[in-house]
């Protein structure tokens, strides 16, 4: 990996030196099939790109990772490949004012997402193709300059199987036997994109009349492998695309600009999804091939939306380096919420957002990783880490301050302006907030050095002085910061107060806005009013920050968190809890128990879900070891209680019965999820469709009750792509020495599988039941993982280094390795180094929560 990393530094002087004036790029994917003991199987790429240069007679380079280069001409003079290409650069000397170089290579296909990922449907033997590529693997596919700020024009041809067909980013025919497409607008190499294969494909169109009276017409696609075509629910998919579509012409004034849309759901993606203009790629996991909750849908939705939002912040617009990644994805995460909201039948998505969204922010912005919303990415392979809570989710979260902060109306026509001028061009952070200040007349520079140059999270406490007649004296919110990162930051909040209504129900009597700056705020218009039983700092989740609460509302929500009849502020509340629970303030046997308590009344499906994650969360990492026992029988009892309460067929007994497989832990829960398996035993409205098999089948593989060869009558009885998968891990979650050791050894001494397998092997790997039986890899991964890193792509050693570290090794004795290992490998890679610092801070965590949960027994 590092003869492959591309600095800052080199990418701003490339930029400096060369522009880009078009780029063509013909593929020959006929290789893509044939004999499957072919290695090592390889593609024809020919490219040619026009650029100029400013200093005549200078030095630069093109990218391209390739097994080896045919032939290279700059300018109409042959170079040896041998002399210029090293592996990943093409070196370009004696460049004219106006050059074209013409790159002739044999580019490999890829089995770990990165690149022109090349997949074998074990199904029927179908072979699919797609390319991924953010933020630096199309060089795996042409010769590029692979920088965001060097835009332009692409033009793609590709020769492929015969019965196939291929998809780019422009609309294309077949003419001749080879694919042509017509030429892009000006993008980054990181967004082109090819599809090709026997893909299943539907059409919709969308159309609008637009403000001047044109008529906007665009072609929709979605396509999928055809053995997932009997679960494509398309005409949900293009839905939601229409009504995005409509939405964001409506708030963005400006036309979707990339001709046609396509969306494909593509297997073994190591994303969620990607903004490939006219040519989405997704994860084919939102396909669902059995029963799912609304919340699953949503989240679809949600994405769908992200990546449309992209089509203009990122793909229309794109920042210059990756420092300003948020420039893109903090806007298209809160555009996705903002749109869902506004256009869907999803129109609780806010309550998803608060609690699901904000919690994987949290917990980066609290690692020793953290950094500025605008972060300092040295190189691609910082890059590659970034793609984080905070550039997503926190980064979200303070764009729902800011619109909080000018308004919504003023944030949306800085949007318009920021789109208009810049449109194909790359911009900084200072080109965006130019256009806010104008339409919001604020100041934004002190706003940003608080909000998006520095790290860390507030935390907001309530604090109640009451009159002798039980009134509020004096409200005010406290807000501090880590020593860390010690940045106290302006919040427009919402204070809301509540109480217990006649009948019981816990509803809000008072809200007021404020705006609160510095150690202590008194919130001057809440004075007078009844003592509140609970008191929530950011009601309606405006700001980011962490809730605390006075002892007072503790102890209403101890006692009535149920009876809290707004979903958002209880969704809030329950995050508060969850937050407490990981800074060793709330002992975690009691948010397990107010789990038990409380998440069988809980409405909100998403929020439920998120609760039996975290529920179980605390009980593997954050409960006192002489009390897991313990905890384990109770939420196995409390979930299989709720599970044969819950209304036959309904989603929530759905999300019950995949939670008590997820804490089964005694014989009796093995015998009824055997029985639920082979009819034995039934459930009234619980419905065995194949993916709730395998989420039966996975603890009864890790506690021994069934075998190998069960395993295998279940996958025969799935012999699919997503079969295999749910297979593999089964298979490495037994409980056996040797089945750990083979596991081991596929993932961290051969590169035969795989990401989809190394995923899923790893995932059965690491199981808290087999503490024990994992316990000798500790010092194996140790001793491994920086060969892993430097022999491998970096997608898969980061599936490594953080899937396989031995958290579940949860003593001081492997918080000592850890630190060990770090001391004696200062030189290591900068992004490795991260990955074992976070990994170490989450064990760290872990142990101090157990402190905190053993006190309290």
């Amino acid at each position: 990996m590092p003869g492959e990393n591309l600095s800052r530094d080199e990418a701003r002087e490339r930029a400096a030196l060369l522009s880009v004036d078009g780029c063509d790029v013909s593929l020959d994917l006929r290789s893509a099939v044939g004999d499957e003991a072919a290695e090592p199987r390889t593609f024809r790429s020919v490219t040619t790109i026009r650029f100029r240069c400013n200093e005549p007679g200078a030095t630069s380079f093109a990218d391209l990772i390739a097994p080896s280069v045919t032939a290279v001409s700059l300018n109409g003079r042959d170079l040896d490949p041998g002399e210029v290409f090293d592996g990943a650069r093409i070196t370009l000397e004696d460049l004219a004012a106006e050059n074209e170089l013409v790159v002739d290579a044999n580019c490999a296909y890829s089995r770990t997402g990165e690149g022109m990922h090349r997949f074998v449907d074990p199904e029927d033997g179908e072979v699919y193709l797609y390319t991924q590529y953010e933020p630096a693997d199309a060089r795996r596919v042409f010769a590029n300059f692979e920088q965001p700020d060097l835009k332009a024009p692409y033009r793609f041809e590709v020769r492929a199987p015969e019965g196939w067909r291929v998809w780019s980013n422009g609309a294309g025919e077949l003419v001749d036997g080879v694919w042509q497409f017509a030429e892009t607008k000006p993008i980054s190499t990181y967004i082109t994109c090819v599809v090709a294969g026997p893909y299943h494909y539907v059409t919709d169109s969308y159309e609008r009349v637009l403000e001047d009276g044109t008529k906007l017409e665009i072609p929709l696609g979605a396509m999928c492998r055809k053995g997932l075509a009997p679960y494509f629910d398309a005409d949900d998919v293009f839905l939601i695309t229409k009504q995005g579509l409509d939405f964001f012409h409506e708030h963005f004034d400006y036309p979707y600009p990339f001709g046609k849309y396509d969306q494909a759901f593509v297997p073994e993606y190591n994303l969620g999804a990607m903004e490939n203009p006219g040519l989405v790629t997704f994860r084919e996991e939102y396909i669902f091939r059995g029963k799912v909750t609304q919340a699953s849908y949503e989240a679809r939705a949600n994405v769908i939306l992200h990546e449309m939002a992209h089509m203009w912040f990122g793909d229309l617009v794109t920042m210059e380096w990756w420092d300003d990644l948020w420039l893109k994805e903090s806007f298209a995460d809160f555009m996705g919420t903002f749109a869902n909201v506004g256009a869907t039948r999803f129109a609780d998505a806010w309550i998803t957002f608060a609690n699901r969204r904000k919690a994987w922010a949290y917990r980066a912005d609290q690692l020793p990783s953290t950094h500025p919303i605008t972060a300092d990415i040295r190189d691609l392979q910082d890059a590659k880490l970034n793609f984080d809570g905070i550039t997503y989710a926190k980064g979200a979260s303070v764009l729902k301050q800011l619109v909080a902060y000018v308004g919504q109306d003023a944030f949306l026509e800085g949007a318009r302006r920021y789109f208009k001028r810049n449109a194909y061009g790359n911009t900084r952070l200072g080109d965006l907030l130019s256009a806010l200040e104008e339409t919001s007349g604020r100041d934004l520079a002190a706003w940003a050095r608080s909000w998006l140059q520095t790290a860390g999270v507030n935390s907001l406490t309530p604090q109640v002085l009451l009159t002798s007649e039980g009134r509020v004296a004096e409200l005010a919110v406290l807000q501090e910061a880590p020593e860390s990162y010690p940045e106290l930051r302006p919040h427009r909040v919402a204070v809301g107060l509540y109480r217990r209504n006649c009948e019981g129900a816990l509803e809000r009597y008072a809200r007021v806005e404020a705006d609160v700056d510095g150690p202590r705020t008194i919130v001057a218009e809440l004075a007078g009013a009844e003592a509140p039983e609970l008191v929530l700092v950011n009601d309606d989740d405006l700001t980011y920050c962490k809730i605390r609460f006075d002892e007072t509302s503790l102890a209403t929500l101890r006692d009535h968190l149920g009876e809290l009849t707004d979903p958002l502020a209880r969704a809030l509340c329950w995050s508060a809890l969850w937050n407490m629970t990981r800074d060793a303030l709330l002992p975690a046997r009691d948010f397990v128990g107010l789990v038990l308590r409380f998440a069988g009344g809980e409405s909100d499906i998403g929020v439920l879900q998120m609760l039996h994650a975290w529920a179980n969360s605390a009980l593997v990492h954050y409960a006192a070891p002489a009390w897991r026992e313990t905890g384990e029988r109770l939420l196995a009892e409390g979930a299989l209680r709720e599970l044969r309460e819950a209304e036959p067929g309904s989603e929530h007994q759905l999300a019950w019965a995949r939670f008590f497989a997820a804490v089964a832990s005694g014989e009796a829960d093995f015998q009824l999820l055997g029985g639920l398996l082979e009819g034995t035993a039934k459930i009234d409205g619980l419905e065995m469709d194949q993916e709730l098999r395998w989420a039966f089948l996975e603890p009864l593989a890790a506690h021994g009750v069934v075998d190998e060869r069960v395993l295998a009558a279940e996958l025969a009885r799935d012999d699919t792509a997503s079969g295999k998968r749910h297979q593999v891990r089964c298979l490495a979650a037994r409980p056996s020495a040797a089945v750990k050791a083979q596991a081991w050894a596929q993932v961290v001494e051969s590169d035969a599988l795989s990401n989809a397998l190394v995923e899923a092997t790893i995932a059965g790997f690491q199981q808290a039941s087999q503490r024990a039986l994992t316990a000798p890899y500790a010092e194996k991964y140790f001793a491994a993982i920086e060969r892993v890193w430097t022999e491998r792509s970096i997608q898969i050693g980061m599936d490594v280094v953080r899937g396989l570290f031995p958290s579940l090794q949860d003593s001081q004795a492997t918080l000592d390795a850890t630190d060990a290992w770090l001391t004696a490998h200062e030189d290591a890679a900068p992004a490795l180094r991260r990955l074992v610092l976070e990994a170490r801070d989450d064990l760290a965590r872990a142990l101090r929560a157990q402190e905190c949960d053993a006190a309290a027994g």
